[in-house]
């Protein structure tokens, strides 16, 4: 079992929306260390306390603490009030090690893109700033390097950041739920800016789904679900919204799949998990949903296949994913959370978890010793379970090494720190306990291994 955690707190979340914006799954990264200071990064109030407005508008903060032991120092992004009450609109981060610029990409659902980074070597060398705002470039609406008006950066969703070697990857979604693509970017830290490298997942009336992307030993890794599309009264008009609502015309119910590919050149060439190349993206390929050998499981829509839960490469290349389905007990039956395993051979398992306790999604992680943790929510009771599958036992087994109450939202782990220095460190939303009027606060819990 673990110890009890310590508990910090980053900041207030909103209680009078109707829905969550911070701590969701597909947030790729809002905790990270790096060169011994953890980052993370949320929405909270301008002031200590919220306004009397609903919805209040809400700020991108970003915190840093220099580890082991460091206070949290807080800065507020205050120029940019953040006001649309939709889940989709959270805050992601990156970091580059090459130049050590710091990344932010922020309130998108289907909206021109937001994005802000650092003054270079904020990360490498972050005892010669102090932090506060003016480390960071305006809001833009485009990617440095490539031009303002490319229509891709006008309809964005799920943006994420991720290591590459000594530089970074962007990608993001266009589109719409059900009919978009995915493009992927990369940072040059001698110039600061991005270079496109091209739509690594185009989806055919259907858009992917991304569970994550992963660099490790110089190979990229990505796995998804596809959600076909449906179509709707004014689906193509084009000022119709009914696709930005937090659950719009084409839902879970049309997930199928779980899909996976590699890239062992930066991002530019993709392979399926046999080793053919199925896309160049140089030569202006993509990978589509009839791409040979992509689909790792065939799973029917309808059954409970739910779109962005959790991604986890090991030290040996082995790929776990997190999802659910409901193949075990039939049609309609409870999903299970799955465990999807692919060994370092190139081979495919599914194993049951456990009964999924609502629609909240879990988190994976990886040990120092190559150990999968697994972070899962039970929104109903407001708990959270942490689970682990042993490298020794072969990723076959899954004991729940710990239980707290009074926890929302969808966990999100410091996957870097876990690795680095067998502490693992949940970002996630606490409930105080109770008083006059309802609280709850972005926390991080760190367990020491």
């Amino acid at each position: 079992m673990l110890s009890e955690p310590n508990v910090t707190a980053l900041g207030q979340d909103s209680v009078r929306r109707k829905f969550n914006i911070n701590c969701y799954s597909f947030q790729q990264d809002a905790i990270v260390t790096f060169n011994g200071f953890q980052y993370a990064c949320f929405y909270s109030f301008l002031e200590s306390e919220p306004s009397d407005t609903s919805p209040e508008p809400l700020y991108v903060h970003v915190a840093r603490r220099q580890l082991p032991l460091g206070e949290w120092d807080v800065m507020v992004l205050g120029d940019y009030p953040q006001t649309t009450d939709d889940g989709h609109n959270t805050v992601q981060m990156g970091i580059c090690p090459a130049d050590g610029t710091i990344h932010l990409s922020f309130d998108h659902h289907c909206d021109a893109l937001k994005y802000r980074f650092s003054a270079p070597d904020v990360a490498t060398r972050p005892k010669d700033f102090e932090w506060r705002p003016s480390l960071f470039t305006p809001t833009l609406h485009h990617l440095p390097g490539l031009p303002m008006a490319d229509p891709k950066f006008k309809d964005v969703t799920y943006p994420r950041f991720g290591s590459s070697g000594d530089s970074m990857f962007c990608s993001f979604r266009d589109g719409k739920a059900g009919l978009g693509n995915d493009h992927l970017y990369m940072y040059v830290p001698n110039k600061r800016e991005f270079v496109f490298v091209g739509t690594h997942l185009t989806g055919v009336q259907s858009n992917p789904y991304v569970h994550g992307m992963s660099w490790r030993g110089g190979r990229l890794h990505v796995t998804w679900v596809y959600r076909g599309f449906v179509y709707y009264e004014g689906w193509d008009d084009p000022l119709d919204t009914k696709h930005k609502q937090q659950a719009g015309p084409n839902g879970a119910e049309n997930n199928h799949d779980i899909c996976y590919a590699y890239s062992d050149d930066m991002g530019n060439t993709w392979s399926n998990g046999a080793g053919k190349v199925i896309a160049r993206l140089h030569a202006g390929e993509t990978i589509t949903n009839n791409a040979e050998g992509i689909v790792a499981f065939e799973i029917p829509k309808g059954s409970g296949l739910t779109n962005q839960e959790a991604q986890a490469v090991d030290q040996e290349g082995g790929v776990h994913v997190l999802n659910r389905d409901t193949l075990d007990g039939g049609h309609g039956a409870c999903p299970m959370w799955k465990h999807y395993y692919r060994s370092p051979h190139g081979v495919w398992t599914r194993r049951p978890i456990r009964p999924v306790t609502g629609s909240a999604r879990g988190r994976l992680a990886i040990s120092k010793t190559g150990d999968l943790f697994i972070v899962l929510p039970d929104f109903g009771a407001s708990e959270m379970r942490v689970l682990k599958a042993s490298k020794a036992s072969g990723y076959a087994s899954y004991d729940e090494v710990w239980r707290g109450n009074k926890l929302t939202g969808e966990p999100l782990v410091d996957s870097a720190r876990l690795e680095q220095d067998m502490v693992l460190s949940v970002m996630v939303l606490a409930e105080e306990e109770a008083t006059l009027s309802r609280k709850r606060n972005v926390v991080v819990l760190d367990f020491q291994l």
